[in-house]
């Protein structure tokens, strides 16, 4: 049987704040809409243009938590994820309905609080380079200062560290 991916993974902007709620069974499930932003250049006028795609967002367990104690609308976060489809039955019109979701895995929080003047955050692993900070994954939440990450990217050693 022939292998398949899916995986997602996003920069964007929150569009609103999230949406905690517990499942019966007691389970955490945080929705929201993420913003991304697309620049083209106009083949008629030569103009460059922005578009923006509207994602929506489901978080479970942990991330789910995290998701909403530290996520508002304006921020901006990473997100890995797959693409799920789920579908039910308009209670108004009688048809079935579709929509396209990203569950997230793993999310970082990046850039400063909205409004605010600060540029950290970013994961606190090694697979992005935007600095340290906070992520948040379905195996729990790294709170490791950026001055840590930052001091350990300023001390990379150069030719001219070694005294021979």
């Amino acid at each position: 049987m022939a292998k398949s991916v899916n995986k997602v993974i996003l920069i964007g902007t929150l569009g609103k704040d999230p949406e905690l709620k517990y499942t019966p069974q007691g389970t955490a499930v945080t929705k929201f809409s993420m913003a991304t932003n697309e620049n083209f250049k106009d083949k008629q006028s030569g103009e460059w243009k922005e578009r923006t795609e509207w994602h929506n967002i489901v978080c479970w367990q942990r991330t789910a938590e995290v998701a909403a104690e530290y996520l508002k609308k304006g921020r901006q976060v990473y997100i890995e994820g797959r693409l799920t489809t789920r579908s039910w039955d308009d209670k108004e019109t009688g048809q079935k309905k579709y929509m396209t979701e990203v569950v997230a895995n793993d999310l970082v929080l990046i850039g400063g609080k909205p409004g605010g003047s600060g540029s950290g955050g970013g994961s606190s692993s090694g697979d992005h380079e935007s600095g340290g900070g906070r992520k948040a994954s379905g195996s729990g939440f790294d709170q490791r200062p950026a001055a840590e990450d930052n001091f350990a990217q300023s001390t990379e050693i150069t030719d001219e560290d070694i005294p021979f």
